[in-house]
């Protein structure tokens, strides 16, 4: 209420006969002191005006991300260079931008996929998006080439395993874990170098520039942009508002 009679006050002072342009210096000074008086004697208008400010920004925010979702919705959702798992036939998915040297990442790991279990009708798309050094990019370079060599479940178990992987990521740890897994551990290395691995991360990358994200996790619920790390019970809250629509 207060802050229409200061808006009120103000768009009448523009559209007088009198504008504020066209206003001598001190009918100017006159007005700003005007309002000056009135700000000192009622600052809670400021609280308020900078509430609907942000609430605006922040409607704002959410029209220009569902606008971008829909705009690339076949590399975010249906890209076949990421992994896609859980209900494949699901009515809402989740899109997840991970980095597996991240702490967030990690902790998330657990909480999704008990998402995904409990509920029952979610899809669930990985993108690898290394953002945190060499040792993340070589931990997505080896999800990566395994995924193209050996398949999506050998994928989901690399994937499964990195996530959950303690001390550094160097090639003797990742020749290991290549073993630990079954696979021979040499073509793996070499598919880590080729022009096809590096292209999913650059796709990646660009897509992660778009959306403007610069932090993992990320996640895509059905047309809800959530960046950062959310417990299970506000994912399922979220899951659950964009069923309701």
């Amino acid at each position: 209420m207060i802050l229409r009679t200061l808006i009120g006050i103000t768009a009448m002072m523009m559209t007088s006969t009198v504008a504020l342009a066209e206003m001598t210096d001190a009918e100017r000074e006159a007005f700003r002191a005007e309002v000056r008086a009135f700000l000192l004697e009622e600052p809670e208008v400021l609280v308020e005006a900078m509430e609907v400010l942000q609430m605006q920004q922040e409607q704002d925010a959410v029209q220009r991300d569902l606008a971008m979702l829909r705009d690339n919705a076949d590399l975010i959702y249906r890209d076949p260079n990421s992994w896609a798992g859980g209900n494949l036939d699901a009515d809402l998915t989740i899109v997840e931008f991970v980095d597996y040297r991240c702490g967030y990442c990690r902790k998330a790991h657990d909480e999704v996929a008990e998402l995904v279990e409990s509920d029952g009708n979610i899809r669930l798309v990985l993108k690898e998006f290394p953002i945190l050094g060499e040792q993340s990019l070589m931990a997505s370079q080896f999800a990566i080439a395994v995924r193209q060599l050996h398949g999506d479940d050998a994928y989901k178990a690399a994937h499964d395993a990195l996530i959950t992987m303690r001390g550094d990521v160097l090639p003797d740890t990742l020749a290991r874990l290549a073993r630990d897994l079954g696979h021979d551990p040499a073509p793996i290395a070499e598919r880590m170098k080729a022009p096809e691995v590096q292209a999913v991360i650059d796709t990646n990358h660009a897509l992660g520039n778009l959306m403007q994200i610069n932090g993992t996790p990320t996640f895509v619920i059905d047309e809800t942009m959530v960046r950062g790390y959310v417990p299970l019970q506000g994912m399922r809250q979220i899951v659950a508002g964009q069923r309701e629509g």
